[in-house]
């Protein structure tokens, strides 16, 4: 195998793809600052976020949601309210087979330092390990995935959370 392969009439060569391991650091800059633990999972066809009290409304002749995140895991304290256009709404089956209807929205995946364009889809994850899931199609033609390392992006310091809180913002700026 020459590790080639063709995707949309255009070949392209693997070993030129950036890798990304199976949990990543991400930020979502048109939405928020903070950056937020993703779980790369190639199993899912589109890209999900942990978003809480989504409420659907008409702003302009434009439909419209407006939503709640909590960019850390294990912390409902910081809260980050965000409105977006809605784009569509699919229905969605999860991996334990239950289908649900949520809305979509387009935003900036930023990971590896590269900014992408992604559809995201709005669900409760409360029972999930990771705020957001990074599907296929925001990977497709872009990254390799790992399976067997995290984090290729950097880690974020181990410090108190104050300290880290403030190292949030520049993880991607340090060299």
């Amino acid at each position: 195998m020459t590790g080639r392969k063709r995707q949309a009439g255009v070949e392209l060569d693997a070993g030129e793809l950036p890798v990304v391991g199976w949990r990543e650091w991400v930020r979502l800059p048109d939405l928020c600052r903070p950056y937020i633990k993703a779980k790369v999972d190639t199993g899912a066809r589109t890209s999900a976020l942990h978003a809480h009290d989504l409420r659907i409304y008409t702003e302009n002749g434009v439909e419209m949601v407006r939503f709640t995140i909590h960019p850390r895991q294990r912390n409902e304290e910081k809260a980050i309210t965000i409105s977006a256009p809605v784009i569509d709404h699919r229905h969605v089956r999860s991996s334990h087979g239950k289908t649900t209807f949520r809305p979509v929205i387009l935003t900036t995946l930023e990971i590896l330092g590269q900014r992408l364009p992604i559809e995201l889809t709005l669900v409760g994850r409360h029972s999930m390990k990771f705020r957001m899931l990074i599907g296929r199609q925001a990977l497709r033609g872009r990254f390799l995935v790992n399976t067997g390392e995290s984090y290729l992006s950097g880690r974020l310091p181990r410090r108190s959370p104050a300290a880290r809180e403030q190292s949030i913002t520049t993880i991607g700026e340090e060299s």
